[in-house]
């Protein structure tokens, strides 16, 4: 559900009747307070595009003209056609499931470096294992997608769990250590990191999360917040005495990916006609962090349990991020659920193909490169001062020279033999 065919699929309308109808019923489904909010700009067009219930979005006085109102509706309507269409499981067949897992299956890190700016693949600190840190508020349903990833990529319906999944979210004490799962099993190629949850404060989450992507992240340590109470510090400490992983490697994070509980955002979309409930605001906030972009290229997002929504409330959740965020919601946005059909193996790979691809694209440089404007210029410095010095050198020596050979002559002068003397020696 990255939205790769979507095109392919709407142009050809190859959607099912019942699948088109989705968008002529969705109006119906969408809460009250939406629909009244439709036609706030007066135009008829706005009513009919604007059925995803995001009116509330936008505030009086935010375009400067109604022409600029309808672009942005228009803009807004054809991004939902686009999501609907990506749930069309028709465009998926295992052949194609199959070649996309081998692509995943065969990656290495740094394969899909991209050799722009004259650099070429050797000129990056490329890690021996790519590292994709999962973020996300707590019921997210990280430790959950850990293990639908490691099953897919093992091809291993039967294996046990890997990650330590919460049934009720309320009871127990959650991912408080982080947890390196290699991806697959056995291999080096890349892993994910589960990750302790959101907290309530934002700003706490912030350090957290700037300590992880400035100093890395080690499997098995331990996350303590400021406000954690010292009960829980003595629990949690008590746990980490029996399981510490001192020698841990320390692995440099390459991307990231953001997972959202599908439910709690619908019900927050809901019940706040301004949109900024607090678990909105937190997860904004979070996903807005510097620390979590490279450059340009912000988290892609993973929301899960739709199964538990229909196909137009899954795309108003998709649509209304994409909102939030600023990113496309057809292809930076991933619908996972919690299944195991085609289209939800699909868009797995999908997501993974996606992060790996712009993790090898963000990889730092090595320092001998960033130098290498500064090459020529000093070793041209090094030569002349070489030549110089050779130079001073063989002038001294020059110099030094005549007065040598005269001391040597005058040494010579001053000796003499008397040959007559030892004539006898010449006899015998």
């Amino acid at each position: 559900m990255g939205g790769e065919a979507v095109e392919s699929v709407l142009s050809s309308g190859s959607l099912s009747e019942g699948e088109v109808s989705l968008d002529e019923g969705f109006a119906s489904q969408v809460p009250t307070h939406f629909r009244d909010g439709l036609g706030r700009n007066g135009s008829e067009t706005a009513k009919k595009d604007d059925v995803f219930g995001l009116g509330d979005f936008e505030e009086d006085g935010v375009f400067s003209s109604a022409l600029e109102s309808e672009v942005y509706l228009r803009r807004r309507s054809n991004a939902y056609r686009e999501v609907l269409g990506s749930y069309d499981d028709s465009r998926v067949h295992i052949e194609s499931l199959g070649r996309a897992k081998s692509k995943i299956l065969s990656y290495y890190p740094g394969a899909w470096i991209e050799e722009v700016g004259g650099t070429k693949s050797f000129d990056y600190n490329v890690p021996q294992t790519t590292s994709l840190i999962l973020i996300g508020p707590r019921g997210a349903g990280k430790s959950s997608l850990v293990n639908r990833i490691s099953k897919l990529l093992d091809d291993d319906k039967f294996a046990p769990e890997r990650a330590q999944v919460s049934y009720n979210p309320s009871v127990g004490d959650g991912t408080y250590f982080l947890q390196e799962y290699m991806i697959p099993r056995g291999s080096t190629s890349f892993c994910l990191y589960d990750t302790r949850s959101l907290s309530a404060d934002p700003s706490e989450d912030n350090k957290i999360i700037k300590r992880w992507m400035t100093k890395g992240v080690r499997h098995g340590e331990l996350v303590i917040r400021e406000s954690d109470d010292s009960s829980l510090r003595k629990r949690m400490r008590c746990k980490a005495r029996w399981s510490g992983h001192p020698f841990s490697v320390i692995r440099r994070v390459n991307f990231v990916i953001f997972v959202v509980n599908s439910l709690t955002v619908l019900k927050s979309m809901d019940n706040n006609h301004d949109g900024q409930s607090q678990y909105m605001q937190l997860i904004a906030n979070t996903y807005n962090c510097p620390y979590l972009s490279f450059k340009d290229d912000k988290p892609a997002v993973v929301v899960t349990h739709g199964d538990l929504l229909s196909i137009t409330e899954r795309a108003r959740v998709r649509i209304y991020l994409g909102e939030l965020f600023g990113i496309h919601p057809a292809k930076q946005i991933f619908d996972i659920p919690d299944n195991a059909d085609l289209l939800t193996q699909f868009t797995i790979v999908d997501m993974l193909r996606y992060s790996l691809e712009h993790a090898d694209r963000n990889l730092p440089r090595k320092t001998w490169v960033l130098k290498k404007v500064w090459r020529v210029p000093v070793s041209a410095c090094f030569y002349v001062a070489l030549i110089v010095g050779i130079a001073i050198i063989a002038a001294f020596i020059k110099r030094a020279h005549p007065s040598i050979r005269g001391s040597q002559h005058v040494h010579k002068s001053k000796i003499h033999i008397d040959w007559p003397k030892i004539r006898h020696l010449w006899l015998e």
